[in-house]
């Protein structure tokens, strides 16, 4: 069997699975194979230097059975509509997983945002919007960020909205600063929401009550997710970026670990400041042997070649789609769990979507109120995925897909 070469074909292989597993409708599988829109728009940006170049920006919207579309907008020179498809189709599946009344959706531009000026940024950013306004709106499509955009970024792109449209809600985009009708919470809901997962399903899954956990990529989510893992009590072991990680099987200090990132911009030579410290690559800490195991950055890092060297006792996706479909089936023989990304980092998700509902209601809630009702969505997620795997004997991946697609085939015939 040959591994499947793009985000979207893993997605599809984990629809066919689950789809063999439950009895459901063919037709309604099928019209979850491909996206309900795939917009690819020409952005024309004046330059600082008097030049305009042309940028390829685009938007999947994949399903909108339960509600508007809501997905990230990322600006990555790498970035595909294989990938797009990918991660707007398991958006559709993550806000079915936790019951929140949205659909799925991705966007984003080809484009490395470090090369640009931020005026040529907010140019970029703004030229978006306009060239896909008409698709866009509270009830309709909602973007969030992503990877490479920003808090800032949501403000120009709500106001280049409100502008167009006349919308004053500011309920198109979530992600926003706090100023500008954004929500509490947001940072850490990520790495939140994964820690309320994980604590739901820790003694189900036969985890120690303080574990030892190593976390690939160090960026908004791996960062807070190690903060909030420490402050209860867990031993952080290794963390990771794009370029270096480092490993203290004592334990890191992350104040200090986030400080020198902060400073320098990287981990590397954190450890010849810090000789407690070894350097490892992304590769090893993936192999550490550890409590959990978090990959917090991109898609396929745990796959077929790897996936028997994995030495963690469980896995708690916070990227989307780190662990292939072929790495699945091999860490399930092995009696490793893998926490799904749909159920584990699906507290940004629904923390965004109490942004949307703020801005509505013309409301602002307390870190208290979002936290509040954050926890009880998500253990109940937690709860009812880890009962639909046991039922079904199957993994937890799979225990979230039939649960996501029941909830939207429910939705899909009830409409008819």
């Amino acid at each position: 069997m040959h591994p499947p070469h793009n985000p979207f074909e893993n997605a599809m292989a984990q629809l066919d699975l689950a789809a063999k597993l439950r009895n459901f409708d063919d037709s309604f599988i099928d019209s979850l194979r491909e996206p309900n829109r795939d917009i690819r728009v020409s952005i024309k940006v004046k330059m600082d230097n008097g030049g305009t170049e042309i940028f390829e920006g685009y938007r999947v919207e994949y399903n909108n059975s339960l509600g508007p579309y809501k997905g990230g907008i990322r600006y990555h020179p790498k970035t595909e509509i294989n990938e797009v498809k990918a991660l707007a189709f398991w958006m559709t599946l993550k806000c079915a997983v936790v019951g929140i009344p949205m659909g799925g959706g991705k966007g984003g531009i080809t484009v490395e945002p470090k090369n640009l000026s931020k005026s040529e940024l907010e140019r970029l950013s703004r030229g978006w919007v306009e060239s896909l306004s008409d698709v866009l709106g509270p009830y309709k499509d909602i973007p969030a960020p992503d990877i490479n955009t920003t808090p800032e970024i949501m403000a120009w792109m709500a106001d280049e909205f409100a502008k167009i449209s006349g919308d004053k809600t500011l309920a198109t985009f979530t992600g926003k600063p706090m100023a500008k009708g954004g929500s509490e919470g947001r940072n850490e809901a990520t790495g939140l929401g994964g820690f309320y997962v994980l604590e739901t399903l820790r003694k189900e899954i036969g985890l120690p009550e303080k574990c030892e956990v190593a976390i690939q990529g160090f960026g908004n989510v791996g960062s807070n997710a190690a903060k909030i893992f420490i402050d209860h009590g867990h031993k952080v072991t290794a963390v990771s970026d794009s370029q270096s990680g480092i490993y203290n099987p004592n334990g890191l200090d992350i104040k200090k670990v986030l400080e020198f990132k902060k400073n320098t911009g990287t981990l590397l030579n954190f450890s010849k400041e810090n000789p407690e410290c070894k350097n490892i690559t992304n590769e090893e800490l993936l192999e550490l042997p550890c409590d959990i195991l978090i990959p917090a950055a991109f898609e396929n890092v745990i796959t077929g070649s790897n996936a028997d060297k994995i030495q963690a006792r469980a896995i708690l996706e916070l990227a989307n789609g780190p662990v292939t479909p072929e790495a699945d089936e091999i860490l399930f023989k092995k009696n490793i769990p893998v926490i799904p990304d749909i159920l584990a980092n699906a507290g940004g998700v629904t923390v965004s979507y109490f942004e949307w509902e703020q801005n509505l209601k013309g409301e602002h809630w307390t870190p208290e109120q979002i936290f509040e009702k954050l926890r009880p969505i998500m253990e109940t997620a937690s709860s009812e995925i880890f009962n639909k795997a046991k039922d079904v004997n199957t993994s937890l991946r799979m225990g979230a897909f039939i649960v996501a697609l029941e909830r939207i085939q429910r939705k899909k015939l009830s409409s008819i």
